[in-house]
């Protein structure tokens, strides 16, 4: 009786602690306010040396659209470098999908066979490199290498080294047509960024990317498919691949084997700058979208200043080498705190 008296003296003696009010805080990630102010400059650079020319309509209208098919395959990119794979093949895959979507054959059944055929080709080839890399267990590196010479080669072989022009009059119109006055390249690009920011964000997909890439053991000890998983992040990969040779297709009119060339590098990079870790686990689908930006409009200040291509690739070279390092900085840093 003793006792339970002194325990019920306890229990009311110990009150609960109000709880802590709590308020809305924004926290803003400085690399990517680092990153945007970068590309700001880089507008004011343009805007100083082509005053005329830089800010127009016309031009904004041409920097978008030039960076909607490397920013779908780079959409793609991020998803495969968080899961802590990489992928060479994109460039590639762009090649041999515009090339099959364009062939005389496919064009006869009509538009929708070519935007079917694109896509298919695309996620095929995708998900071939994640079987390789998951089930075959072979390094990202060599399996999409590979990837990267076939295609490229299929292109060759199908096309005969030769440029297939569209003849299909309604994917033309569809795919180079505006609707409420912004061409329909930039609203795919835009639709392509958006479900992707969803599905990394915001779904258990997205999560599990993460965890994989992070800690491929931990998640398959956790239960996670990590096989299946990284089967699916290289089928996302090549199903952007796919999305980006018909943008490709419909700003070129035509179909070759050297369509996409160096995209693969370009993707690369811009998910590098936009914070993405190459070891996996950390990234950001926003930092890309900034990475493409930059990249974009840098190519775009040279071309209207009629600068040589070697001083614009020493420029990018210079930019990756220091985004390299900030992001060697950053990790360094997260390990010393922890």
């Amino acid at each position: 009786m003793t006792d339970q008296a002194e325990s019920v003296r306890t229990e009311s003696a110990v009150e609960p602690l109000p709880p802590k009010k709590t308020g809305f805080k924004f926290t803003a990630d400085p690399r990517l306010l680092g990153l945007t102010g970068v590309l700001v400059i880089l507008c004011i650079v343009g805007s100083v040396t082509r005053p005329d020319q830089f800010f127009t309509d016309g031009n904004i209208s041409t920097i978008l659209r030039l960076a909607a098919a490397i920013g779908v395959v780079s959409v793609g990119m991020t998803f495969v470098i968080i899961a802590g794979g990489i992928d060479l093949s994109v460039g590639s895959i762009v090649a041999l999908s515009s090339v099959w979507l364009t062939t005389l054959a496919t064009q006869s059944y009509g538009p929708f066979v070519m935007i079917l055929c694109g896509l298919l080709v695309g996620l095929g080839c995708g998900l071939i490199n994640g079987i390789l890399v998951s089930y075959g267990k072979i390094v990202p590196f060599i399996a999409t290498l590979a990837m990267y010479v076939s295609a490229r080669g299929l292109a060759e072989r199908i096309s005969g080294r030769r440029t297939q022009v569209v003849s299909e009059a309604g994917f033309l119109d569809f795919f180079r047509g505006d609707l409420l006055g912004i061409p329909v390249l930039i609203w795919m690009f835009a639709l392509v960024f958006a479900i992707g920011w969803v599905v990394l964000n915001r779904t258990t997909f997205g999560r599990r990317t993460f965890a994989v890439g992070g800690n491929a053991e931990a998640s398959r000890l956790a239960g996670i498919n990590v096989k299946r998983h990284t089967a699916l992040v290289y089928g996302v990969a090549g199903l952007c691949c796919g999305i980006a040779a018909l943008m490709v297709v419909a700003r070129t009119t035509a179909g070759a084997s050297t369509n996409g060339m160096l995209y693969e590098l370009d993707a690369i990079a811009a998910v590098v700058i936009g914070g993405t870790l190459l070891t996996g686990g950390r990234g950001s689908l926003i930092g890309t979208l900034i990475g493409v930006l930059i990249f974009t409009v840098l190519s775009n200040i040279f071309t209207l200043n009629n600068l040589d291509t070697d001083i614009q690739n020493i420029a990018k070279g210079v930019i990756i080498v220091l985004a390299a390092l900030l992001q060697f900085r950053s990790v360094k840093k997260t390990k010393a705190s922890t």
